[in-house]
């Protein structure tokens, strides 16, 4: 008879407070010392942690396949151009204020999940994936050939958020005598934007709201039994997930400074699929794991590329760091399905097993 699975043992609550406050800590203080190149990539992994979030409620924790997260990425990038810019460069623009151009952008892709949501509500796995799919094609087209709003091909200039009469652009602003850029003023943002947004999705996630999402996706028909809208709940965690990658999408466009139709194709969706079965469905924490090992990668592949075997510089010939990123993430997501089923996040948190090396498995 093999013998019972045994727990790890588990870090005491206060031990596990300080762990959590030495790395809060370490977060604030680390515009100091970093430069520009591995704040940008940590802004990169924020925005794209939002959005994993966002896409973690739909698809880990609901069960709805969405393919169509990057077209509300880009609904919140250009929406935050359209409502901020001034219009001065032949491009609409209203020149309403940063601040509330980005929460109607975070509105407007809402707006847009919602009017798809009546969609999403009715329809699940791969025909809700195939419909989501559609949005990615509808979008590109828009964002090609509405060069008024978009700038087409080329794209359009992102205007600097600008909240309580500070600038988050280039201008240097000197904390400490250190030199404050763009950078290193919207990682502050970041920090409490991802916060935030991670702390509602916990919230939600262990609320009612939670559970019915969790029935849902466990047992549709069982669910619906014992009283739980599933249609309704369905479309509003579908609106829920648009604004995440609505706000994403605003971050994004804010690091980038200019936002291009090419980014927010079908391949962005399928990174965010990546992140949340890497990282682990269903979790917050799985999520922001999973975008920080996806977003990351290949900018380290990039800028350690002479040093790699197998990749070279981008134009160079050879693996570029963007096709080699996209080969280890996908041996990644296979590895996570086959052997770590609970995502790097159960890893993290201790939560594997540890077996009878002669128990049958």
């Amino acid at each position: 008879m093999s013998e019972a699975p045994v727990r790890p043992p588990r870090l005491a609550p206060r031990t596990r407070t300080y762990l959590w406050a030495g790395g809060g800590l370490l977060l604030l203080v680390l515009p100091f010392y970093l430069d520009r190149f591995w704040l940008q990539a940590g802004l990169f992994a924020m925005a794209a942690a939002i959005g994993a979030i966002g896409i973690n409620l739909l698809t880990g924790s609901t069960g709805q396949l969405s393919m169509g997260h990057a077209f509300f990425l880009a609904i919140g990038a250009y929406g935050y151009c359209v409502f901020a810019a001034e219009g001065g460069d032949g491009l609409t623009g209203l020149g309403l204020p940063t601040w509330l151009a980005a929460v109607l952008a975070v509105l407007l892709s809402g707006l847009a999940g919602g009017l798809f949501s009546p969609i999403a509500g009715r329809l699940r796995g791969a025909y809700l994936g195939i419909a989501t799919l559609a949005l990615i094609f509808i979008g590109q087209h828009v964002l090609f050939n509405a060069r008024d709003l978009t700038g087409g091909f080329n794209g359009r200039d992102v205007p600097p958020l600008s909240l309580f009469g500070l600038t988050f652009d280039d201008r240097e602003l000197l904390v400490a005598n250190v030199p404050f850029g763009s950078a290193e003023k919207l990682w502050y943002a970041g920090l409490v934007l991802l916060l935030g947004c991670g702390l509602f999705a916990r919230g939600v996630l262990r609320g009612r709201p939670g559970r019915a999402m969790n029935a849902i996706r466990d047992h549709r028909i069982a669910a619906g039994v014992i009283g739980v809208p599933v249609a309704r709940y369905r479309a509003a965690v579908f609106v829920l997930s648009s604004m995440y990658a609505g706000l994403a999408g605003v971050l994004l466009a804010l690091v980038f400074q200019r936002t291009v139709p090419d980014y927010f194709g079908i391949t962005l969706s399928l990174e965010y699929l990546a992140m949340i079965v890497i990282g682990g469905l269903g979790s917050v924490s799985g999520a922001v794991i999973g975008a920080v090992f996806v977003s990351v990668l290949p900018q380290l592949l990039t800028r350690y590329s002479d040093a790699l075997p197998l990749v070279s510089a981008p134009g160079t010939g050879g693996v570029a760091p963007g096709e080699a990123s996209r080969y280890l993430y996908g041996a990644a997501v296979v590895a996570v399905v086959l052997f770590l089923p609970g995502g790097l996040v159960r890893v993290a948190a201790g939560r594997r097993f540890r077996t009878d090396p002669g128990e049958k498995r």
